[in-house]
């Protein structure tokens, strides 16, 4: 566990620089081109520590008005899909980018140890693991060919039909799969279009979730989705008030921990570490912190605007 507490402290001596260089840019006119232009605040900051690399810290900016064009609501859903989740409805915006370099790392895993199951979980609610882990598997399944399945573990407060807008009432979901054997794992999948991207809602709110996710049923169903898709990613419960994600760790290849910057205490988040086991977690993302975005990405929309703006004259023309 040591080492993510070395990325915690790393990342915030880098955060502490950049602020300082901020507050140097402006007063000269020349070191504000040097430095980021603009601070993104109460954005996401992703801190993949691990992967034998070194920490890296990177923006996941909310998605702005402009960025974000929602496609067609999917078939017998509200239409409704949460405005952050980036990967699905700007995959070409900043934000998603940086859900592609965990994507990056995600694969490389993949190929070196066969990680398949990917869990998503948090200290404590509110740290923002559903959309994180919408994300992911919306940047996984940025390749037309990738077979990508996100399954709602979170089975005392799921949260995942609601921000993909889908309608809970016409699948029995990961629920009635557990409890009804005759069901396959096909049976309670659901398509998403129009991304490429399936579904296993969580389905009707059980009255003992513990004993549900500790059936062997469970692993039974994960081992079939191992089977038919490239990666399997589980937005799972709380790591620290509840005892769901001991239970389901056992079928899950890898953890991703999502903590919430300048509120997730350090004691709580090496409380919740302790709950897995060492070898399987693969990394933190800093949610909500307010690093400054760097230049290139400013320099990258300016030059796109340029672009359109030459196109439109052009077309005028």
């Amino acid at each position: 566990m040591g080492k993510f507490f070395k990325a915690l402290e790393q990342a915030e001596r880098e955060r502490a620089l950049r602020e300082e260089a901020l507050r140097r840019a402006t007063s000269s006119e020349s070191v504000a081109k040097a430095a980021a232009p603009q601070s993104v605040s109460g954005q996401p900051v992703l801190t993949p520590s691990v992967f034998q690399r070194p920490p890296v810290t990177t923006h996941i900016p909310a998605p702005s008005t402009r960025e974000v064009s929602a496609p067609e609501p999917p078939m017998g859903s509200t239409g409704k899909v949460e405005e952050h989740l980036v990967s699905l409805l700007a995959p070409t915006s900043f934000g998603a980018e940086q859900y592609r370099r965990l994507r990056h790392r995600v694969e490389e895993m993949h190929r070196s140890t066969n990680l398949t199951v990917l869990g998503v979980s948090s200290p404590e609610a509110g740290d923002g693991k559903t959309i994180t882990a919408i994300n992911l598997a919306g940047a996984l399944a940025q390749s037309p060919e990738a077979r990508i399945l996100i399954v709602d573990a979170d089975l005392r407060r799921s949260s995942l039909t609601e921000y993909l807008g889908l309608d809970a009432s016409r699948t029995r979901g990961l629920v009635g799969a557990i409890l009804d054997s005759r069901l396959s794992l096909k049976d309670v999948v659901d398509s998403c279009p129009p991304f490429n991207i399936s579904v296993v809602q969580a389905g009707k709110h059980p009255s003992a979730p513990y004993e549900l996710l500790k059936s062997p049923r469970l692993a039974q169903l994960l081992e079939e989705a191992r089977q038919q898709y490239d990666y399997v990613i589980l937005d799972m419960p709380p790591l620290v008030p509840l005892p769901d994600c001991s239970v389901i760790g056992r079928s899950v290849d890898g953890f991703l921990v999502v903590i919430t910057a300048h509120k997730t205490p350090r004691k709580l988040l090496k409380e919740a570490l302790s709950v897995l086991e060492p070898a399987t977690v693969l990394g933190l993302v800093f949610n909500a912190d307010d690093t400054p975005r760097t230049s290139y990405y400013d320099y990258g929309a300016r030059s796109s605007r340029r672009g359109r703006s030459v196109a439109n004259r052009d077309e005028a023309q």
